[in-house]
């Protein structure tokens, strides 16, 4: 499913959230990269130094976390509850609210990614899976774009977590997630950016 383009003047004439960049503002943006290195190839992403030309004519060295992009899942079950996950990150060694997400295989379409996440993490399956937004998870050290979408209709399957995983699923009235999110309990930031596109910019159609 294609993520819809930028409304120019989102639906006001008067009003535009383009903004005119001019090209010479761009131009360090758009130099190729002349050379990559690889440093690490692991299981789900390589670590690579790149090589751009500078505009004073020297090079400009970064090393990215290069990754093939993940989707990021909101659930709303029909009585407006919103299904987050407790999932144990060894990273930073906490266990985080988040919402379902997951890591796109080779080939595999975003919408294709989020329905599979979702069922696997939560045991939920949906009807309808709506493109809501896409962001640059870290883009100073991280290639990895997200797609997030809004799941509904849902119906209970079953979980299927890797042996790896620790998740459990809880499904929370919409105020008490936008308490979580007030009071700091929620420290995930795709999880955070997208509850509050959904809570503050989203319009049903």
């Amino acid at each position: 499913m294609d993520f819809p383009a930028a409304r120019p003047n989102n639906g006001d004439p008067s009003r535009s959230s383009q903004i005119d960049v001019k090209t010479a503002e761009k131009s360090a943006i758009m130099r190729a990269m002349k050379e990559r290195e690889l440093l690490l190839k692991a299981a789900k992403f390589d670590v690579a130094r790149l090589t751009f030309d500078a505009p004073d004519g020297g090079e400009i060295i970064r090393d990215v976390v290069e990754h093939p992009g993940a989707a990021v899942i909101l659930p709303v079950l029909d009585d407006g509850r919103v299904v987050l996950i407790r999932n144990l990150r060894r990273t930073v060694g906490k266990t985080l609210w988040e919402l379902p997400a997951g890591t796109l295989e080779e080939g595999e379409p975003p919408e294709e990614c989020a329905a599979r996440e979702l069922e696997e993490e939560t045991g939920y399956r949906a009807k309808t899976l709506k493109p809501l937004t896409e962001f640059f998870a870290s883009p100073g050290i991280l290639n990895e774009r997200m797609y997030g979408y809004l799941a509904t209709e849902l119906e209970r399957t079953a979980e299927a977590l890797d042996e790896t995983e620790e998740i459990e699923v809880f499904p929370l009235p919409s105020w008490q997630v936008r308490d979580m999110l007030k009071d700091g309990h929620i420290e995930d930031g795709k999880t955070i950016a997208l509850l509050l596109y959904w809570m503050h910019i989203y319009t049903p159609e």
